[in-house]
This record gives structure tokens, C-alpha cells and sequence, in this order.
């Protein structure tokens, strides 16, 4: 008989309080190694609260974050990173007067048991040479380490917020609205950057853009006022009530990816 594999990610009724209000209530999760998972919702409902649970930036205030067997609940973002978890924010994060490669060291950097010394080198060692080549080419930047974050485009810039991401070769990486505020153009190229990364890397996403988020996930989870209401699988999302209430205020179609936006 087959073993059934443990989830890589498990959440067991994850709650954050802020005083009265809780903008996570006892949210459980569980996720599969190499699964592409969207969490999707309204604004307000939760989501990057969610992030910032799984990732350690707000300690969940009861509940258990598991990843890959290993209560991480009241550990340190850091101490998640070293584990493997990597996000994106919804608002660019980057040195806007240094260049590619700079930002990357920092990135690097940050990974680095001696980040705050100040003893040392900003010279890579050949390894995190190598991490910084895969992570460019993965977010198609390569041979633009040069160029001055400042001087490229907002779609490139949040290229290199992935590549930054990438660069610590996580096994769990948290993209959050990684396609607000680039035009059509560069949401397609986006999405053609994280579809192509490892099937290894397990992936998940917040994101308003419902059919770009439904053509590039495996399962779905929606959120509102901080609790899921619904699970599925991309098709049957599309056409769940409930969804298009959320989102719609009324019964109506969901619209198929590539033929418009369903803006919420």
C-alpha cells in the first residue's frame, strides 16, 4: 500500500487577533509539496494577514503553522526563512539607487547567519553566485545586474522582488499580489515567470485578478471577513454561487481566463 504523503504546509485553526477584531479566525490549511495554490478574496478579508502568519511577520495569536513537520508557530521570520519560506509583498520592498546585483547581495545577505557583522564581505561565494544566476534567469532579468532598480520598469521591478524571493532557493514561496499595478502586458509575462518555476517549489498567491490567479493554480481557497468559505479546484470556483456573490454582489458568470477581468 502507497504512503500518503504529509502536507508540506499545514495550518490548524490559525487565528489572528487584533483586540476585538479577528482578522484570521481559526483558518486550517493544508498543503501539498509542489502544490500551486491561490488564496483569493475581497479586500479585507484576510489574506496577507494570513501571509503574515504563515511567514512569522504577526506570530499567530492561537492555532499551529506547520511546515514540512516543524511547528514554526512562534518562530522568527528569519528562523521560517532558514527553514525554506520566502514571500513577496504587495507593495515594492526594494534599494531604488542601487542596482540589480546589489539588491540581490542584499537578499543574499539576509540569508547569512552574519548578516549583522560587521566583519566581512559583499563578495559571493560561488554557490551564492550560482543561487543569484538561477534566481535572475528564473525571473528573466539576466543581464540586467547592472541596471539601476530606479531606472527599470515597475514590471521589472517586481521581476526582481521574485528573483529576491528566489535567490535562498525556498521550498515554500508566498507571492502577495504579485501583478498589482502592471498592465496587461506585464501581468502576462508574470504569469509566465511563475508558471514556469519549479513544480518541486510549492507556490502560493494572493491575487484580485481572479482569472489570472485561476489559470495558474491547482486549488483554491476564499477567504472573507477572515474566515475560508469556500475550497475548490479552479473550475468549479468559476462558477460557485458563493464566489460570485463575494465578489460580484449577485449571481453572475465568472469570466473565463483571457476573455476579460473579474476586478475585485
Amino acid at each position: 500500500m502507497r504512503a500518503v504523503a504529509e502536507p508540506i504546509l499545514k495550518l490548524t485553526d490559525v487565528t489572528v487577533q487584533f483586540g476585538a477584531l479577528k482578522a484570521v479566525d481559526k483558518v486550517s490549511m493544508s498543503l501539498n509539496a509542489g502544490e500551486r495554490r491561490a488564496v483569493i478574496g475581497p479586500n479585507g478579508a484576510g489574506k496577507t494577514t494570513l501571509f503574515n502568519a504563515i511567514t512569522g511577520t504577526i506570530p499567530p495569536t492561537s492555532g499551529r503553522v506547520v511546515f514540512d513537520g516543524v511547528d514554526m508557530s512562534r518562530m522568527s521570520p528569519q528562523g521560517r526563512a532558514h527553514l525554506g519560506v520566502a514571500r513577496t509583498f504587495q507593495i515594492t520592498n526594494l534599494f531604488g539607487r542601487m542596482s540589480v546585483i546589489e539588491n540581490m547581495r542584499l537578499a543574499v545577505r539576509g540569508l547569512s547567519p552574519t548578516k549583522f557583522s560587521f566583519f566581512g564581505t559583499d563578495d559571493l561565494t560561488e554557490a551564492q553566485a550560482d543561487d543569484v544566476r538561477r534566481a535572475l534567469l528564473s525571473s528573466r532579468l539576466d543581464g540586467r545586474e547592472h541596471v539601476v532598480v530606479k531606472e527599470m520598469s515597475y514590471g521589472e521591478q517586481r521581476q526582481l522582488e521574485v528573483a529576491m524571493a528566489l535567490v535562498g532557493t525556498p521550498r515554500l514561496l508566498l507571492l502577495d499580489e504579485p501583478a498589482a499595478g502592471l498592465s496587461p502586458a506585464e501581468r502576462t509575462f508574470l504569469a509566465d515567470i511563475i508558471r514556469a518555476l519549479p513544480r518541486e517549489l510549492t507556490v502560493v498567491l494572493i491575487e484580485h485578478d481572479m482569472d489570472l490567479a485561476l489559470g495558474l493554480v491547482d486549488y483554491v481557497t476564499v477567504m472573507q471577513n477572515g474566515v475560508v468559505i469556500v475550497e475548490s479546484d479552479p473550475s468549479s470556483i468559476r462558477t460557485n454561487p458563493l464566489v460570485q456573490e463575494v465578489y460580484l454582489g449577485k449571481p453572475h458568470a465568472v469570466v473565463v481566463p483571457g476573455e476579460g477581468n473579474a476586478d475585485a
